[in-house]
């Protein structure tokens, strides 16, 4: 039986840790729902398109607009089985909003399965959820991680990291591991 996934998203989050990790999570069977605060289901937010070109740091450019299918002022929490944080610059801004960090200790609290990427473990550090516990991250979070009483996972782009219930990962180069990691997580068996 699929899972009830809570998604939390906003403007500029990155293009391919929404839209990949939504629609696998689909595709598998489970129920995912996007939430952003200040926005109905209907609505939709603008994600950025993140590569790594060389440069010192990601190169931005416009991505699609990703359609939200549930409204945050109506999530109550505790129906859900997991939580999924992509990255982006939308967890800079969502962070300050207390219902974002209310909705994230709840699942961190209750030991519920929680997938960041990228910026992601942004909103994990604002919530106060990250002491004591292993986290991947984009490098320059890594400080964020490190300053929440964290201990920032240095590893490759391509890859994951599982803490008990937390997935974490650098990049969207890490789908493949970081997606099947979370499916473990939840207990999600795939049959071929």
């Amino acid at each position: 039986m699929g899972k009830k996934i809570l998604m939390l998203v906003g403007d500029f989050v990155e293009d391919y840790e929404v839209m990949v990790p939504f629609q696998a999570l689909l595709a598998v069977g489970h129920q995912v729902d996007a939430v952003c605060p200040d926005k109905v289901a209907g609505d939709s937010v603008r994600t950025a398109i993140h590569d790594f070109e060389g440069d010192q740091t990601y190169s931005e450019k416009p991505g699609h607009n990703f359609g939200l299918n549930a409204t945050f002022d109506e999530i109550d929490e505790t129906s859900y089985d997991a939580l999924v944080i992509p990255g982006g610059r939308a967890p800079e801004y969502i962070r300050l909003n207390k219902r974002v960090l209310d909705i994230t200790r709840h699942f961190a609290n209750e030991g519920k399965p929680i997938a960041a990427i990228c910026h992601g473990p942004q909103v994990l550090a604002a919530a106060g959820v990250l002491g004591g516990r292993s986290c991947a991250a984009y490098p320059a979070v890594g400080p964020t991680v490190t300053g929440a009483g964290g201990t920032y996972m240095d590893i490759p782009v391509d890859t994951a990291y599982i803490d008990g219930n937390l997935v974490s990962a650098p990049a969207w180069p890490a789908h493949p591991d970081w997606i099947a990691k979370f499916l473990q997580v939840l207990g999600t068996k795939i049959e071929t």
